[in-house]
């Protein structure tokens, strides 16, 4: 995926849709999905696009090291601390539907596995 690239993460980060933002910071993103699939269901996504974990590059490792810390203070600021789900779909085969890497943040509801 080139940075010219378009997907809906894309509009998200520069504003140009509407989002229910709760973090950012220079490299990250966070905001509510608006198709929930748990009480909690939360999105962080990179600021630099990139594909998914598959086309992730060496260089990437800060960032995809950051975005898991991310993960971390997201879920403690939505009152996570009984605990939450973290996922990150890659492929079809995976589940993926947006090619733009992001990570789910699901929580607030008991979680079952396998998880389908």
């Amino acid at each position: 995926m080139s940075p010219n690239t378009e997907t809906i993460f894309s509009k998200i980060i520069r504003k140009e849709i509407p989002a229910n933002i709760v973090y950012e910071d220079d490299l990250a993103l966070a905001f509510t999905d608006v198709n929930p699939q748990a009480p909690v269901h939360i999105l962080v996504i990179p600021k630099k696009p990139i594909v998914s974990l598959a086309t992730a590059e060496p260089e990437d490792t800060a960032l995809l090291g950051h975005l898991l810390l991310t993960v971390q203070k997201v879920a403690a600021a939505a009152g996570l601390e009984n605990g939450y789900r973290v996922v990150m779909n890659t492929g079809a085969d995976g589940g993926q539907t947006v090619y733009y890497l992001h990570i789910h943040i699901l929580g607030r509801r008991p979680m079952s596995w396998p998880p389908g």
